[in-house]
Parts: C-alpha cells; structure tokens; sequence
C-alpha cells in the first residue's frame, strides 16, 4: 500500500524516514500543516511493534496536532515524531543527537518538543545540534517540561465536562478512572486529589502507581481492569486507540476525558460513545495544554521576552470555555462531540487557506 493510500495519510504535507545505522535510530517525522505555521509537535519513543504501527502512530498523532493548535487558535501548524524504541533501555546521547540531525534538516518546518518516552534532558540533547526544539529548561525565554500544563488543561476539561455530563459544579466525590500515571497523568491525579475527588488509577509501571497512590491515596488495579470500574469519569491518559469496540461494551462511567492522543480507535467509535449517552471529551481540545505553552516559549523566542504564565493560563481558560461550546453545541445538534470539533478545527484551517490565498 503507497503511503498516499493509507488511511491515516489526510494529505500530509511532508513524511520523513529517518534512519542512522551508528545509532539505530529509527525514526518518522510527519508534518500534517503548516497553514498556521510552522509544524510542532512532540517526539514520542515506544517500542512499536513494527514500522506500520509507527507510521500509523504518527500520522494519526501529527494530524491531531494540526486540529489541537487550531483549535486553541495559536500561530503552529501540526506535526509530529516518533523513535522506535524502548525509552528504558535505548537512549543514548548519540541517539538524540542523530535525531537532533534530522530535525535540523528540515531547516524549521518541524519544531520538535518532549511527549512520551521522551524528557527535558533528552531534549537539551537534541537542542545541541538544532535550535528547532520547544518545552526546554535552560534558556531564558524558556517554558519547560509541558507536562504538568497539559494537566492542567485536562483537569479544567474534566470540569466542564463533569459539569456537562451530570451537572457537578465541582469534582469533590466524583469518581475518576485514571489510565496511565506518567507524565501527564500523574499530574492530573495530583489535581484531581487536590480538589477532592476519588481515584482508580492503573499503569504498566508498578513504581509510578505506587508513587502516586502515596499521594493521592488512589486504588489501583491492573491495566486491563480500568474499563470495568465504574466511576463517573473515565480519564485516559496514556497511549491511543484504546476506546473501541472492546472497551466500549466494558465502561461503567458517564463520560470520558483524558490526556491521551487518539483515544478513538476509529470515528464511528465517537458515534457510538454518543449513541450510548457517554459524554466524550475530544482529546486534541482536552490535551491542549502542553502546546499552549510551548507556544508561550517560541511566541518569547521569535518575538522578545520571556516565556508568560498568565498568557497561558488565558489560553487554558478559553479553550475550557471551548469544550464548553462544543459539548453545547453537541447536544443542541444530536452530533458527536468529536465531530464538533473536528468541523471547528476545519473551519479555521480552512480560513487560514483563504487568507493566505
């Protein structure tokens, strides 16, 4: 099958292979747009399978980049990376510097940032050979690890759709399924925990459950057990995919709303979520967080200053407000959330165009 052919490949602007046989790097750059700017979007390692399911993590993951930064109005286009590989056992700094290498081959067109598998350090790395990288520690203008904004911004769409779903005006009580407790979920369960609200969390890793059932109090049960707790919320917060036709049959909760990219396995699965009544937070408008604020750092970079927190902050608000519309519009209309969104994110892609034109 050509890549024009695939069924993740929505006219993407430019597909990058990446290999360096010194290092075994492999990777795959994927710029979707860059009608609003240049592309940006995280690197992500993980020990895909094998190259197909890499190229259909990316594409799926660059596209949704696209609609993310439209829809939280910033001046980026959407794109995205991945490096086959397992992050506990495969980093090398050579590794990130031949990645870094690539990156600067694309001359900006790819801003590059952290996203799973990959941290702060492993980016200044990249950084050494490629000014294209965002979500830094060690430069003035500089935002950091976007982590715990990207919480942030979930914990607000967990709100709004606590509130949309079943009325809550807050989430003291309220039950929420966390899947996934790295980086951005842990975050989200320090949130969450703050306010009051009881926790069923799960992950891969038995020292990052433990760490954050210290804090939080949380009950854990085993990966495969998180769809069949019932809870108000179910908040997936690690890989995607993983709302589909399985799954769906097992959820025992009003709504979901997570951190994790491409929760829907496919779209008629948002369909079905609605047929059955199950509130769905559209993960590209959730998750925007992290992207706000890397945007902060390079809106400093390209223009002087330095990065704004309360700028930040305004953006988390309004795309909260968003969700908001979104989920009113939804009803209003018998559409899937989903699809709402998708329409909005066209509509200004679309503008963009006719600007530019």
């Amino acid at each position: 099958m050509s890549i024009f052919e695939h069924p993740s490949y929505d006219g993407h602007e430019q597909v990058y292979f990446v290999t360096d046989e010194p290092t075994g790097l492999k990777a795959i750059i994927a710029v979707h747009s860059t009608v609003r700017g240049p592309a940006c979007g995280g690197c992500r390692m993980w020990p895909y399978a094998n190259s197909e399911d890499a190229l259909r993590d990316v594409l799926r993951l660059s596209k949704g980049m696209s609609y993310k930064n439209a829809v939280a109005d910033l001046e980026l286009g959407g794109g995205k990376s991945v490096i086959i590989g397992d992050s506990r056992k495969h980093k090398t700094k050579e590794l990130f510097e031949a990645f870094g290498r690539a990156v600067d081959r694309l001359n900006g067109t790819y801003i590059t940032a952290e996203d799973v598998g990959i941290s702060t350090d492993d980016m200044k790395i990249v950084h050494s050979v490629t000014p294209h990288v965002a979500g830094l520690t060690d430069i003035p203008e500089a935002s950091g690890d976007p982590s715990p904004i990207t919480a942030r911004g979930v914990f607000l769409g967990v709100e709004a759709t606590a509130k949309s779903s079943f009325g809550a005006d807050n989430l003291n009580g309220v039950r929420v399924a966390v899947q996934g407790v790295g980086h951005v979920g842990e975050y989200l369960c320090d949130y969450l925990h703050a306010v009051g609200a009881e926790l069923v969390i799960t992950d891969i890793h038995e020292d990052s459950l433990k760490a954050v059932q210290e804090k939080t109090g949380a009950k854990i049960v085993a990966p495969d057990e998180i769809y069949d707790v019932e809870a108000d919320i179910f908040a997936p917060c690690a890989l995607g995919a993983i709302l589909n036709d399985e799954t769906l049959k097992r959820l025992k909760v009003k709504a979901v709303a997570g951190g994790a990219n491409n929760q829907l396995a496919t779209p008629e699965i948002g369909q079905k979520l609605h047929d059955m009544g199950l509130l769905y937070a559209p993960d590209y408008v959730i998750n925007g967080g992290g992207i706000i604020n890397v945007a902060s750092e390079l809106k400093a970079r390209w223009q002087g200053g330095k990065h704004d927190p309360e700028w930040v902050e305004g953006k988390l608000q309004k795309l909260k407000a968003t969700l908001t519309e979104i989920y009113d519009r939804s009803k209003g209309d018998d559409t899937p959330p989903h699809e709402v969104a998708d329409e909005l994110a066209r509509l200004r892609l679309v503008a963009r165009h006719v600007e530019m034109a």
